[in-house]
């Protein structure tokens, strides 16, 4: 960008300002009212913040005017529901602002044409009796061949005499999960800074305790998403600079997180797919003509050949191919829900591109709609009905809550209508992300936020129990409701 300013100068052209925000989960409220007042140039935010904003009138404002949306790391969300429904809110995106350009990107997509589709989904028109059809959009698929240098191999280390190890089962230890550490050691007093990956949290704080006291000095950190944002900003900067002789991280620093120059990765357990594997080794050699290099550290025998297996599928480039998720019926209650607030006088009605919707809308428009959206492109009508009527109140007689009507039915008109509440279920349904029950870790005294813990987790403890978090050791002393 700053290059491009330049150029703009110096052909004696005046180039606007360019101002970027940020929404997601931990973006405060007051930012948010910011970019409301002064909507940024470019806005980096989460699927889940993208469907917020479309059901908030303010944010609806800001947004009608999008003229590129652009889908970082697509092949992180195209097989799963949460994809599902980044889809529905890009298509729910095109009714509001009108057709805009889309550009989706990733270095591991196995199948390029699925995702194409996923990307581009359809665009509803009608006919002069009203009649709804449907064009696909026009994707163009730049794939050109890469040669990015890859060096990924499998070390099986010795395992030591003694040291640290996990407890199995039995509560013996583990001369293998021994070896992992040693080595990993190893490479932290070879290496300027070494990033290792695993696939769990839990894993990745016992590798850093096990590191430290093997080493007698905090030298690895973690970093996973139970963690607050101010810690995991704290260890991606001092990683950056330098500081930290190790980190140990989930998938957490897999994606699009600059952690500066890397030297190697290591990967502690077998990775769970080619496509994590050239990832994660990725994060290494991170520029234009750098070899990656990565090292794998099974911790088991069937560990040792998926190991294998990783390293021949990156080799021949065998990335796994994406199957988009069709016809999600949670989804498509949530996205039904999401039209009717639209269309039911929730918002500011102040759209530009498609025009400002009528209260309400049929059950035959809501249907025409949704199958303009990639992930119910081929939704037959026997499936959704039913979601209609459960939305309705059709099951409302049984006991559980979440099934009372969420929306109303004009039965003479076919008109269907939200009702009032729907606004803040919406808010509060987190998407397509399942509820984990977690807590808030706080600092005694200060109740500054230092991460979040599994509800499982704090129901097992007690107080006056201490526990690893963050490469640092935590006592209990209240445990309650959030205040």
């Amino acid at each position: 960008l700053a290059e491009l300013a330049a150029l703009f100068r110096a052909e004696g052209e005046g180039f606007p300002p360019i101002t970027v925000a940020t929404r997601s989960g931990d973006t405060s409220q007051s930012e948010r009212r910011r970019m409301l007042s002064r909507p940024p140039s470019i806005l980096a935010t989460t699927p889940e913040s993208l469907a917020i904003m479309l059901d908030t009138p303010s944010a609806r404002t800001m947004l009608s005017g999008v003229k590129l949306l652009v889908l970082d790391e697509v092949h992180a969300v195209a097989g799963n529901k949460r994809g599902a429904l980044l889809a529905c809110q890009a298509g729910r995106l095109a009714l509001l602002a009108g057709e805009y350009q889309r550009i989706a990107l990733s270095a591991t997509v196995g199948s390029p044409r699925a995702v194409a589709d996923f990307v581009g989904g359809r665009i509803l028109q009608r006919d002069g009796a009203g009649r709804a059809s449907y064009r696909s959009r026009t994707v163009a698929i730049v794939d050109p061949p890469s040669e990015k240098r890859i060096d990924i191999r499998v070390e099986w280390p010795d395992a030591p005499a003694e040291g640290p190890a996990e407890p199995d089962r039995d509560g013996a230890y583990s001369e293998r999960y021994a070896a992992v550490v040693r080595a990993l050691c190893d490479r932290i007093d070879a290496a300027r800074g070494i990033l290792a990956f695993t696939d769990s949290r839990r894993r990745a704080e016992r590798l850093a305790f096990l590191i430290n006291e093997a080493r007698g000095e905090t030298a690895a950190w973690t970093h996973h998403g139970s963690l607050s944002k101010e810690l995991r900003r704290a260890v991606e900067a001092r990683f950056k600079a330098g500081e930290l002789a190790c980190v140990v991280a989930t998938a957490s620093l897999e994606l699009g997180i600059d952690v500066g120059s890397v030297e190697e990765v290591e990967l502690a357990g077998a990775p769970a797919s080619v496509s994590s594997a050239m990832q994660r080794v990725g994060r290494s050699g991170h520029g234009v003509g750098l070899e990656s290099r990565g090292r794998i550290f099974p911790f088991h025998g069937m560990d040792l050949v998926l190991a294998a297996a990783a390293v021949r599928g990156i080799e021949e480039r065998a990335v796994e191919g994406l199957r988009p998720i069709s016809n999600p019926l949670d989804v498509l209650a949530q996205v039904l829900l999401q039209l009717l607030l639209e269309r039911s006088g929730g918002t500011d009605g102040g759209s530009a591109g498609a025009g400002t919707p009528p209260p309400g809308a049929t059950i035959d428009e809501l249907y025409d709609i949704v199958l303009s959206f990639p992930p119910f492109a081929a939704l037959p009508r026997p499936l959704f009905d039913p979601v209609v009527e459960m939305l309705a109140g059709r099951y409302a007689g049984s006991r559980i809550r979440e099934l009372e009507p969420r929306i109303l039915i004009d039965r003479a008109s076919g008109l269907a209508s939200a009702r009032e509440s729907i606004r803040q279920i919406l808010y509060m349904s987190g998407g397509s992300i399942p509820d984990r029950g977690l807590y808030s870790m706080r600092l005694a005294g200060s109740r500054a936020r230092i991460g979040e813990l599994d509800e499982e987790f704090v129901w097992e403890r007690r107080v006056g129990d201490s526990f690893a978090l963050g490469s640092q050791v935590w006592r209990i002393v209240a445990i309650g409701d959030e205040a």
